[in-house]
């Protein structure tokens, strides 16, 4: 099997995470910036095998688009022209960062470790990627 690959895109930087091959875990892959997600997925494809990308949409309580939400359907449109033969689902991503902090607290990670925006991105690609994984067992 393939993995999935899971993206929280921002507006500076974008969480990745990965499941296994056999697509039972979700890892933190890496944080990047944004404007580095097409080529560093251009290198990963080349050595690994993903046959789904997941991507998380942020949208408010009542469906409408947050400020977010254009950033990443123009991620989505860069994807879709680079890799037009990979699969590509959105998922509802509210929460996940706040669900990211609140792990790292139950983690036990130093203030000074909480504090560094990136790993609030990659434990949130993670956290989206989990409960995508949970959504189809």
């Amino acid at each position: 099997m393939a993995r999935i690959l899971a993206i929280d895109y921002g507006g500076k930087r974008t969480g990745l995470a990965v499941t296994d091959p056999m697509q039972i875990i979700a890892t933190g892959l890496a944080t990047i910036e944004s404007k580095e997600l097409v080529p560093y997925l251009k290198k990963y494809f080349s050595t690994e095998q993903v046959e789904l990308i997941i991507i998380g949409l942020p949208v408010n309580w009542d469906e409408s688009d947050t400020h977010g939400t254009p950033l990443v359907k123009e991620a989505i449109k860069k994807i879709n022209k680079e890799f037009p033969d990979m699969p590509l689902k959105t998922v509802d991503e509210r929460y996940t960062s706040k669900m990211a902090k609140d792990a790292m607290l139950v983690m036990g990670m130093k203030k000074k470790d909480r504090q560094i925006k990136g790993n609030v991105d990659i434990i949130a690609a993670t956290i989206i990627l989990q409960e995508y994984l949970q959504s189809i067992q």
